[in-house]
């Protein structure tokens, strides 16, 4: 990426129909004051709610990284993850300790870091882009 952004902001959204099922996730990278930077919506297999929503931060932090930011604000709509990433819940299965890991590592590569969850609602744009993913 040529373009190199101090602060960006992370819409990320992680959904399976079933839990497990088809799986998708949807990220919106914008700056902090809402223009939109990139976008990204992909299916990821069958897998949970769970697993998909640390793949969406996995990605969207992969993104926040090629665009040169320096700082994230994270919004998600899983408190489960935003609470587990901070460090308010403990991550007790095997298979979410390594995306905790892999989401801790990642986060390390910036200067600065935040995270919220929000409802779903204030996370619409991320949402709809699951939803595309999985009805394609």
């Amino acid at each position: 990426m040529t373009s190199a952004y101090a602060r960006l902001v992370l819409h990320v959204d992680g959904g399976a129909r079933g839990n497990p099922g088809p799986a998708a996730i949807g990220v919106v990278v914008s700056e902090p004051d809402g223009q939109t930077v990139s976008t990204f919506g992909a299916k990821i297999g069958e897998t949970t709610n769970n697993v998909a929503e640390y793949r969406a931060l996995l990605k969207g932090l992969e993104l926040a990284a090629e665009h040169g930011a320096r700082e994230v604000h994270v919004i998600n709509d899983s408190e489960l993850v935003a609470r587990q990433v901070t460090g308010v819940y403990k991550v007790k299965h095997p298979a979410m300790q390594q995306l905790h890991r892999q989401a801790l590592a990642a986060l390390e590569g910036f200067d600065g870091w935040s995270i919220e969850s929000v409802p779903r609602a204030r996370n619409a744009a991320a949402d709809a882009l699951v939803n595309e993913a999985l009805d394609r």
